[in-house]
């Protein structure tokens, strides 16, 4: 994914800060997206004796996410970069795996859920990082209150599946 020119802004980061973070920010961005879109498909899809406990849960999840996606593109355009948040833009650049078309059981989806959130959380907290480390503490932050949420959703997801 290569960053684009970017727009006029008063924002006092230096344009090489910004043109790191905007390529990390639309990394995130295609793989937030498609973890929305993928919560969706376990949406519409799950099947089973809790369907109505997990068809709510994934609907509350997919909310919480498209959150995070609209916090990571309006954080893109702020330091005057372009968001690439279509839904081609985000199957090209995410590096999330593909939903499997198949899953209708509920446990089934809470299994895929769980490592796509694990998966998410953990390039997240390496983002803080690389945020950090260009100096970008803002873009560090949001990161930090991404991965924070994407935790607690672990958690939830990683709940149903114990005991």
């Amino acid at each position: 994914m290569t960053a684009s020119k970017l727009n006029p802004t008063r924002n006092d980061l230096a344009p090489a800060v910004r043109e790191k973070a905007v390529e990390l920010l639309n990394q995130h961005l295609a793989d937030t997206a498609d973890l929305y879109s993928q919560t969706k498909q376990a949406h519409w899809n799950v099947k089973g004796i809790h369907f109505y406990q997990l068809h709510l849960l994934f609907d509350s999840l997919a909310e919480a996410v498209e959150g995070y996606v609209d916090l990571i593109a309006e954080r893109t355009t702020a330091l005057g970069g372009i968001a690439l948040g279509t839904v081609r833009m985000t199957a090209e650049y995410s590096r999330l795996p593909e939903y499997p078309r198949d899953i209708l059981d509920g446990r089934r989806h809470l299994e895929a859920l769980r490592d796509r959130y694990a998966a998410l959380a953990k390039s997240s907290r390496a983002a803080i990082d690389i945020a950090n480390s260009f100096e970008d503490a803002d873009t560090a932050d949001l990161f930090t209150q991404v991965s924070r949420g994407l935790d607690q959703h672990l958690w939830m997801l990683e709940a149903h599946l114990q005991a």
